[in-house]
């Protein structure tokens, strides 16, 4: 019809549309309890599966520390926060994240996506047998001690970020829940904060490298964002208890993905 989409029209249309609509599902689950990549870069890497994977990669990024950055901002208006251990998490967070990611860049990970589900699976199971794990905010740590373990956990994990990837906001979560005795809500909260800055130490890379879809990554950002508010309200309103319930339903999906793709890597 003239004026009208043709077929591949209407299918970049399509494609589109579905990506946005991924970014706002990402953006609410990631920002009750993580896990929102396992939503929206499969959405994008099935809507454009020509495009290049740097530039998808560097995209969902792009979208996503917005979302997380909404989120973290509306927390802390909610939640108080321990801002100076967070801080020392923060730093370590960034630090491990540089090595993982030049790391990277010179060894396999063939072996280390192998322990991942192994690793998913000791939280699940963590998770499910101790019913009261992340009910009550009970820190085990004050001043330094805390900052110190934190800054630990977050190093380890910011290492991880920066080889792999998978599960990185739900190690958060559980570090701050089992590590340091936060509940649910608290974790999460300071799970954001930390999750800020391991995915601008990616964007330091990509921007510069041209590795951004604008349009695209623009559309997303505000789709990640309104997802992200609705998500940060549900879970002030439910509290831990909404959080672990999602929690667990992230980690098991993280779970069957990374044991799925270390069988078909293997094989």
């Amino acid at each position: 019809m003239p004026g009208g989409l043709n077929d591949e029209g209407r299918q970049t249309l399509f494609a589109v549309i579905t990506v946005i609509l991924a970014a706002f599902l990402a953006g609410c689950i990631d920002a009750i309890a993580g896990g929102g990549g396992l939503i929206q870069l499969p959405a994008m890497l099935a809507a454009c599966p020509e495009a290049p994977l740097a530039g998808l990669f560097g995209t969902n990024k792009f979208a996503s520390v917005w979302g997380t950055g909404r989120a973290a901002a509306s927390y802390a208006r909610h939640v108080r926060l321990p801002w100076r251990p967070l801080a020392a998490a923060v730093a370590a967070a960034a630090v491990g994240s540089c090595g993982g990611a030049w790391l990277a860049t010179r060894v396999p990970d063939e072996w280390l996506r192998a322990v991942v589900p192994v690793l998913l699976l000791l939280v699940l199971v963590s998770t499910l047998r101790h019913k009261n794990l992340g009910a009550v905010h009970a820190p085990r740590y004050a001043g330094r001690s805390e900052a110190a373990v934190a800054a630990a956990g977050t190093a380890a994990i910011g290492f991880y970020d920066g080889l792999v990837g998978p599960g990185t906001g739900s190690f958060l979560v559980f570090l701050f829940v089992r590590v340091l005795g936060y509940d649910f809500l608290h974790a999460s909260a300071a799970a954001k904060v930390v999750n800020i800055v391991t995915n601008l130490a990616a964007l330091v890379v990509f921007v510069p490298g041209g590795h951004i879809r604008w349009p695209l990554a623009i559309a997303m950002a505000v789709a990640n964002v309104a997802g992200s508010g609705v998500g940060t309200r549900l879970a002030l309103r439910r509290g831990s208890g909404l959080v672990r319930a999602v929690f667990i339903a992230v980690v098991s999906a993280l779970l069957l993905k990374t044991g799925y793709d270390a069988l078909v890597r293997s094989g």
